[in-house]
């Protein structure tokens, strides 16, 4: 059987995988604080057909030939720039200019989001999308109280203000305000590619993501906004066609191996 069908299959396999991946971004293009992937290639087997030989004292060297046998993933890179910020107005929405994640808990776990499209429960927790409760830099849940107690007296909780550096204050039904109610906690890492992802906009560390840093080393808080996807539609489509064409152009070489082979099963006639 002809190399050539097995290269041709690789292709197709390959460029399959890549269309896959851009067709995750294209679907993610408005997901909240969504990170594009894209994927990589790499040649596979080489047969040599042709050893290398060093030059002797009467002839020169010769190099070694080889056939390459098709192609494979070499892998799919999550990449992390930072996508457009988008005002909403809610006081609750957080978005960080920078780098750095939100802390969650989910299910008595920690995980990490860009997602800050935050509410507050019937408890008054903060809380994801999907009700992951939001932890503040002392690893607590973030609870925004109906009314705080000040000098004896129960005053209303009207307003929430969250500083660039994650800091809470809550502002008072007679004017005053609660400073340092709390810390959104935000994490960083040393490798965030290698972070993985739990769908729902949450990761969670993995072996090669280091572990998570928390600190003051991390990007500003916006309040009232969030982080959108960072996926340029112009440039999926470009990769849509050329992976397109790259699948035909495998597909065709299957059919034109098919086509020498019939010439040779056509020999026996």
């Amino acid at each position: 059987m002809l190399k050539s069908m097995y290269s041709g299959i690789s292709g197709m396999k390959a460029n399959q995988t890549k269309m896959d991946v851009v067709g995750n971004n294209v679907a993610n293009v408005g997901t909240t604080a969504f990170k594009k992937s894209s994927s990589r290639f790499t040649d596979s087997l080489n047969q040599t057909m042709i050893h290398a030989s060093a030059p002797t004292g009467g002839i020169g060297g010769t190099n070694p030939g080889q056939i390459g046998i098709g192609t494979k993933v070499s892998g799919i890179y999550k990449h992390m720039g930072q996508g457009s910020l988008q005002p909403t107005g809610r006081n609750t929405d957080l978005a960080l200019d920078g780098d750095g994640f939100f802390v969650v808990e989910k299910d008595g776990e920690t995980a990490f989001t860009r997602d800050g499209s935050f509410s507050l429960d019937e408890d008054g927790t903060l809380v994801t999308a999907d009700g992951y409760r939001v932890t503040d830099d002392a690893g607590n849940i973030i609870v925004i109280p109906t009314e705080v107690n000040d000098g004896g007296v129960d005053k209303k909780v009207i307003s929430l203000t969250v500083s660039k550096d994650g800091t809470i204050s809550l502002g008072l039904e007679d004017g005053t305000k609660v400073e340092n109610h709390a810390t959104v906690r935000v994490a960083v890492f040393q490798n965030s590619e290698g972070l993985i992802a739990q769908g729902g906009n949450l990761y969670v560390q993995s072996a090669n993501s280091g572990d998570p840093i928390y600190g003051d080393a991390h990007g500003s808080i916006i309040q009232g906004a969030i982080e959108m996807s960072n996926v340029d539609l112009s440039e999926e489509f470009t990769e849509m066609i050329v992976t397109t064409r790259a699948f035909q152009a495998s597909s065709k070489v299957i059919t034109t191996s098919d086509e020498l082979l019939q010439e040779i099963i056509n020999l026996k006639r």
